[in-house]
């Protein structure tokens, strides 16, 4: 079972969040999407989305841009400014380009125009929830690699860049000022822990554990670092 079917079964069906301050647009839409497989979630505030948002359930958030008690690329800013990374479609009484440019620009994943066509909004939802979906394995990827990291040592973690550079065991000793045999113990520790059965394994693991953005201690030495380093 890979790790998308993995989620698939430990999560609930996708929600979509609805906020709109018209009781008779939220009615409509909320028929449409549960016509069409989704979880509708009918919020008519901003206080009242908040309320109601699980950050653990796939979704994505339709969004009015205009509400009573509140803009919606206000509420887009304070979805951003509290680390949200729901997915979010605009729906607009008037065709504004000016406005749509702004919610695009901020990370909004499509504006559509009143009356909004149904084909166009459920194409959109589908794309904000696969969007969603997306993030997420991405994200539990990464915790999976930084779990294989932390079992690393602080020196062994300073040593693995230089383990997958193209360096000779004798250049990298050189650089870090010990014997050879240091380095060779480094290496097969290293490998033992990450749980790699041969080179090109190691490899491959080691450049996504270098590349991960919340590990920036680690990096890639590139061809001129690795001249300076050994010249």
């Amino acid at each position: 079972m890979d790790l998308r079917e993995q989620m698939s079964e430990a999560v609930p069906r996708p929600a979509v969040y609805l906020l709109d301050a018209e009781p008779r647009d939220l009615h409509s839409l909320s028929q449409l999407l549960a016509d069409a497989g989704f979880d509708a979630v009918a919020c008519r505030s901003a206080a009242a989305f908040f309320a109601s948002f699980k950050p653990d359930r796939i979704g994505c958030l339709v969004l009015d841009l205009a509400l009573g008690d509140a803009d919606g690329l206000a509420i887009q800013q304070e979805i951003c400014d509290r680390g949200l990374t729901l997915p979010l479609v605009f729906l607009s009484g008037c065709r504004d380009v000016s406005t749509g440019v702004r919610a695009m620009k901020a990370g909004a994943l499509d504006f559509l125009v009143k009356p909004v066509d149904s084909d166009a909004l459920l194409m959109a939802v589908r794309a904000g929830i696969a969007l969603d979906l997306a993030r997420r394995l991405v994200a539990t990827e990464e915790r999976r690699l930084m779990e294989q990291l932390e079992t690393l040592t602080r020196r062994e973690q300073e040593v693995l860049p230089y383990l997958v550079s193209g360096m000779c065991t004798k250049q990298i000793a050189g650089v870090l000022g010990v014997v050879e045999k240091t380095v060779k113990v480094h290496k097969s520790h290293v490998k033992e822990k990450l749980g790699t059965r041969s080179m090109p394994e190691f490899v491959r693991l080691a450049d996504r554990l270098l590349s991960l953005p919340r590990a920036p201690a680690l990096r890639r030495l590139d061809v001129e670092d690795r001249f300076t380093r050994t010249g």
